[in-house]
């Protein structure tokens, strides 16, 4: 029995052994499954550590990846022990500038708990994390709202950074109460904090202002340095919003001179002092409220001078805090109404700033003298040296500033002096520079020039400092400055012509200057009035060289061609050298120089009894140069622009020319209607007559044909248009250029009349009646007028007048209608033979448009006769 028992017993104990063997087991096999499930996070420095060694960005991003993958997880999990960690490690990640905004809700949780250092992650991440424009961070206002009324002060301080960063007006209006309440706290370090949140509250509201201003006075009088700086700010930004604020706090003007002076009169502080400056961050707030406090107000300005002018003179400028003083000292001095000898000394410490090795400082300097320049111009002067030697800087943006603010100081005593250097600064400027500094510098000629021969020689040197950079403004206001001083125009020819003989063909602007110029006074650089001896071949040399060089531009080389064209008209020997040359632009492949080289060949051979009149020089420009103060847009010239597929004569000449005075042109007055010279002055009064000239040659364009709907005689030898839409001329030509009476017809505009009664106005609207004003109009002629058209109230009337091969057509428009007439369209298009004339009229009859269309074959058989 005995026996028995121990073996029982032994299988006994041999089964609990078993089984609490199983028992360890799984529970180790629990404990493992665990571990390999869900280990520990790796703290912070950890990660950092791994981005660090991350050698490429590929291994940095595969490294965040997989902890925000884990971070995910754990979060999933509701994992509370390592929630801290895990959002750290987030805000670490999206400083990095990855995604991390499924980590709000947990920053959320960690706002909700007890524990302070889980509420200090949590409310940075919010402040990180969240914004106003998102809806997750009105779940954060109930929190906020608690922890501003804890017991625990550095509680309340998280609540009040995180309402002054992420604060949203509905959030601003729920928790104001609660920063009113904190700003009247006794903890100084409650107060500075609740006045940087209410800073916030009064940006969203503004209307939430009126609560914090009688808790606002009071932070004045504080002796916390932190909530006296904070309190100023408070103000200034109410003055800033409010003129009512503004107003209200001017009486706090000598407090705060007060404070101010007890800053930089006050010993050595270990506690504020900055590099032996007394808190300079307080100072610096303090002289922008002054600023604004004293801005248009004399009284105040009274009040604040003395203190300004010790700020000035006590502060050390040899450190960086000391210049940052300096500097709001030398705003507040020069946006207020403070004494001359104040705003002197103000500018005198901006040229010490510009002797400064700093960078940062002589551009501060330069930028705030720019700004200061017009309100006392004589002072800055005394500095001009300094300022000058600011455009040999290393640095660009110093060169810049250097460059606008040497602008802004020319006037009529220095322009010689200013132009030189800034001419030298341009020759060896960066090409981003040349462009601006070459049209101001044109600005600043026409504006300050002592006289016009030394306009024109700085405008040719800009044109050549600048290079290729110059803009088309520059270029056309220096051809219109010869064009119009007429007495410089040999020497300026005879200049041109020393630059062009010597020029590289890269350089445009220059060349496109001297070419306009030489083909429009050619004739007194041959005749040696320009001072300089040169014969016609050597002219026509040059031009071959730059027609044909491969260096010039298309544009260059149009101007070169009409300037080779204009001086046909000029030369006696070369004629047949520049004929050979424009026939050669026949076929040239680019389409512009095909065309002009087809037109003006057309002038040597079946209009060659108009070439000279029509090359003849053209008038001044009529308005204001680009560098003038009234009128800085381009000037656009008739070599400037390549021809719009019009005709050649419309190239030529400019509708507004007035013509030059030669003998030759008094002959052209008979196409005008049969009128002596001395009647030229007649025809500068607003006249609705449209001259059409039509030769005996066909046109290339037949365009119009489209437009009318074709003939069936053939193709068409002239197509006229006008459009009436626009007032005419204010002053039509004297003499001289037949190309005008094209050039009228095809641009120029004539308004139509409401009745007969209406007076001859220069504005769209009305023209006399042809009985009214167009007697005068071919008189002399033998060939009988005929109606063209009259229906619809409306009536053209044509006269004639032959010279040799030359039809000239005066057209009167008359308006019987009764009712305004405006935007009045003319076209007309004719064949070869025989001799009829298609036309389409459109106009808006007291805004009803009007159209029809119909042929005249009625024509006087004298006419081809």
């Amino acid at each position: 029995m005995s026996s028995i028992k121990q073996v029982i017993n032994d299988a006994v104990e041999k089964g609990e052994a078993v089984f609490e063997l199983v028992e360890i087991s799984s529970a180790s096999m629990r404990l493992s499954f665990d571990q390999v499930r869900q280990p520990n996070p790796i703290r912070l420095r950890d990660l950092i550590r791994q981005i660090r060694s991350a050698k490429t960005a590929a291994e940095e991003r595969a490294v965040v990846n997989r902890e925000c993958a884990y971070i995910r997880l754990t979060f999933r999990e509701e994992d509370s022990v390592w929630r801290c960690r895990n959002v750290a490690k987030l805000l670490y990640i999206h400083m990095l500038g990855y995604p991390a905004h499924f980590g709000q809700m947990e920053c959320l949780k960690l706002i909700a708990s007890p524990r302070f250092t889980d509420k200090r992650i949590g409310y940075l991440g919010a402040m990180l994390l969240l914004d106003e424009r998102q809806d997750v961070h009105l779940l954060i206002t109930n929190s906020l709202k608690n922890d501003l009324n804890s017991s625990t002060q550095f509680v309340q301080g998280l609540a009040l950074c995180t309402l002054g960063a992420i604060a949203s007006p509905e959030m601003s209006r729920d928790l104001a109460g609660e920063v009113e309440r904190l700003l009247k706290s006794s903890n100084a370090y409650i107060r500075k904090k609740a006045a940087v949140c209410a800073l916030r509250i009064i940006c969203r509201v503004p209307e939430l202002m009126e609560m914090y201003l009688p808790a606002t006075r009071s932070l004045l009088s504080e002796k916390n340095h932190g909530v006296l700086i904070t309190g100023v700010t408070l103000i200034t930004e109410m003055c800033r919003q409010s003129p009512d604020m503004l107003a209200h706090f001017k009486k706090i003007v000598p407090n705060l001179v007060r404070i101010l002076k007890n800053l930089i009169m006050a010993g050595y502080s270990p506690e504020h002092d900055v590099q032996g400056v007394s808190d300079p961050f307080l100072q610096v707030k303090i002289l922008k409220l002054l600023r604004i406090l004293g801005c248009g107000d004399s009284e105040a300005s009274e009040t604040m001078n003395d203190i300004l002018a010790q700020v000035a003179t006590n502060t050390e400028s040899s450190k960086n805090v000391g210049n940052a003083i300096l500097y709001e000292t030398v705003l507040s001095i020069m946006d207020i109404k403070s004494e001359s000898g104040l705003r002197v000394l103000a500018i005198n410490i901006l040229g010490r700033f510009l002797l400064n090795a700093d960078k940062n400082i002589r551009y501060v300097a330069l930028n705030t003298l720019l700004r200061v320049v017009h309100a006392d111009n004589s002072a800055v002067q005394r500095h001009r040296s300094t300022i000058l030697e600011c455009l040999k800087d290393a640095d660009i943006s110093i060169r810049r500033r250097a460059m606008e603010l040497c602008f802004a100081l020319i006037n009529g005593n220095n322009i010689r002096t200013m132009m030189k250097e800034l001419l030298t600064f341009l020759e060896k400027a960066e090409p981003e520079f040349k462009a601006s500094c070459s049209s101001k510098c044109v600005l600043a000629a026409e504006k300050y020039s002592p006289n016009v021969r030394w306009h024109i020689d700085t405008l040719l040197k800009v044109v050549e400092a600048a290079g290729n950079h110059v803009p088309d403004d520059v270029v056309s206001s220096t051809i219109q400055l010869i064009s119009e001083t007429r007495t410089e125009q040999a020497y300026a020819v005879g200049e041109l012509w020393r630059h062009l003989s010597i020029a590289q063909m890269e350089y445009q602007p220059m060349i496109q200057v001297a070419t306009w110029c030489i083909g429009e006074f050619g004739d007194l650089l041959l005749s040696g009035h320009a001072d300089v001896t040169v014969v016609e071949s050597e002219l026509i040399d040059i031009y071959q060289k730059i027609l044909w060089s491969s260096q010039c531009s298309i544009t260059t080389k149009e101007y070169a061609l009409t300037s080779l064209m204009k001086l046909s008209a000029r030369l006696t020997h070369e004629i047949g050298s520049i004929q050979q040359v424009v026939s050669a632009f026949g076929s040239h492949l680019n389409i512009e120089l095909q065309q002009r080289g087809i037109e003006y060949s057309q002038l040597f051979t079946r209009h060659n009894h108009m070439r000279g009149p029509l090359l003849e020089r053209m008038p001044p420009f009529e308005g204001t140069r680009a560098g003038t103060e009234q009128d800085k847009a381009t000037i656009t010239n008739g070599v400037d622009t390549p021809l719009d597929n019009e005709s050649l004569l419309n190239d030529l000449t400019s509708p507004n020319n007035n013509a030059h005075e030669t003998s030759e042109s008094n002959a052209l007055l008979d196409l005008l209607g049969g009128m002596e010279p001395g009647d030229s002055d007649t025809i500068k009064s607003t006249s609705t007559s449209i001259s059409l000239t039509v030769a005996s040659t066909p046109s290339v364009n037949a365009d119009i044909l489209d437009l009318l709907g074709g003939l069936d005689s053939g193709p068409a030898a002239s197509v006229p248009t006008t459009n009436m839409n626009e007032a005419p001329p204010t002053q039509l030509p004297n003499s001289s250029n037949a190309a005008y009476l094209l050039d009228g017809l095809l641009n120029n505009s004539t308004p139509i009349i409401s009745s007969p009664s209406s007076p001859v106005t220069n504005s769209a609207g009305t023209i006399p009646t042809s009985n009214s004003i167009y007697p005068l109009v071919l008189q002399k002629s033998s060939i009988p007028g005929i109606t063209a058209y009259d229906k619809n109230g409306i009536r053209l009337d044509m006269a004639f007048e032959l010279q040799e091969t030359l039809i000239t057509i005066n057209l009167i428009a008359s308006n019987n209608t009764g009712a305004q007439v405006t935007d009045f369209l003319f076209q007309a298009a004719v064949p070869k033979v025989p001799l009829r004339m298609r036309i389409k009229l459109s106009w808006l009859a007291n805004g009803s448009p009007v159209q029809d269309q119909g042929e005249i074959s009625n024509f006087p058989s004298a006419l081809w006769q």
